[in-house]
């Protein structure tokens, strides 16, 4: 795949995208063996993901290279997370369209999302088998929490971290 700039896409979610996107998430988290049980792999709403960023509050960015879709990330109101908090939830880049800014593009958009949403702060559940993706949401300012927030239902997620919106300034490069 040519990663030239000028072919790089940002655009809200589409019906037609529902099936590349499943595609794209567990094929991702099977490449990191990342696909068990309590994880996006088996949420029924993966396959639905349309519908589900039709949720007042929530937006899903779709990533394409040369007109062919490789990843997204969206912001979601999940439920029972305190007052104010959205999660960034289905960050998946394929591993052709990573290493050239696009998960950091994403993130970018989801954090002006969150904020022009009112939301203050941003959740976030991942596992220890995607280390790189930890160390990204690090450079925006995201730390680590000791548990989980909301009810996702994604118990095989081991790792959790949170972003204020409050704070000054943006993240660190």
């Amino acid at each position: 795949m040519n990663h030239d700039k000028n072919h790089v896409v940002i655009r809200t979610i589409r019906p037609g995208d529902n099936v590349k996107l499943a595609s794209i998430v567990r094929t991702v988290l099977a490449e990191f063996g990342a696909n068990h049980r309590g994880t996006v792999y088996y949420d029924p709403t993966t396959d639905r993901l349309y519908e589900m960023f039709l949720e007042r509050g929530s937006v899903y960015f779709v990533a394409l290279v040369k007109d062919q879709i490789v990843g997204g990330a969206g912001i979601f109101p999940s439920p029972g997370l305190p007052t104010g908090l959205a999660e960034l939830v289905k960050m998946y880049l394929l591993k052709e369209a990573r290493g050239i800014g696009l998960g950091k593009q994403l993130i970018e958009r989801c954090i002006d999302f969150a904020r022009s949403a009112g939301y203050t702060g941003i959740y976030l559940e991942t596992m220890p088998e995607l280390k790189k993706a930890m160390h990204i949401y690090e450079q925006f300012d995201f730390y680590y929490l000791n548990g989980p927030l909301g009810n996702t239902g994604h118990f095989g997620c081991q790792v959790w971290m949170m972003k204020n919106l409050q704070e000054s300034g943006t993240h660190r490069r």
